[in-house]
């Protein structure tokens, strides 16, 4: 459905289950700043629940990379707040039994990394509005679009 996203190189993907430590099952870098899309396993059916990113273009161009906690992008998904003000490693968990979710399958990619220095903002604005072109709603889990002048 991404094309855009075939270019990066340094991606991964890791799967979680209420039951597992999302910061054990974790293996998104924790120096490195991208984005993320999250699919839910359930009854055999695979979902896209969730698009978002990590690390912010400051003035002179550059990605600011979480230093906090675990760093990085592995910081943002364990410990970065979803549905209010918990952390994901707690919220994850109650939504996905709450939805009868099986698992989720995360996948990450570094999009300012060597030659490529793509703002992770701007592609998650970019994935999340052709997902609505396509499908005219937002991922489930995804409340608004992001505001680009962050």
């Amino acid at each position: 459905m991404f094309d855009e996203l075939n270019k990066y190189k340094v991606k991964d993907h890791f799967v979680c289950k209420p039951t597992d430590s999302l910061k054990e099952v974790c293996n998104a870098p924790n120096d490195k700043s991208g984005i993320y899309i999250l699919y839910a396993l359930s009854k055999g059916r695979i979902d896209l629940v969730y698009i978002g990113s990590s690390g912010k273009k400051l003035l002179t161009g550059s990605i600011k990379t979480r230093k906090t906690g675990l760093g990085g992008m592995k910081d943002r998904l364990v410990n970065g707040h979803h549905f209010g003000k918990v952390p994901r490693k707690k919220s994850w968990p109650i939504r996905m039994l709450a939805e009868n979710i099986e698992a989720l399958d995360v996948h990450w990619y570094i999009t300012y990394e060597g030659d490529i220095k793509d703002c992770p903002l701007q592609i998650e604005s970019l994935l999340l509005h052709k997902y609505l072109e396509i499908y005219g709603t937002l991922p489930r889990w995804n409340k608004a679009l992001p505001r680009l002048n962050k």
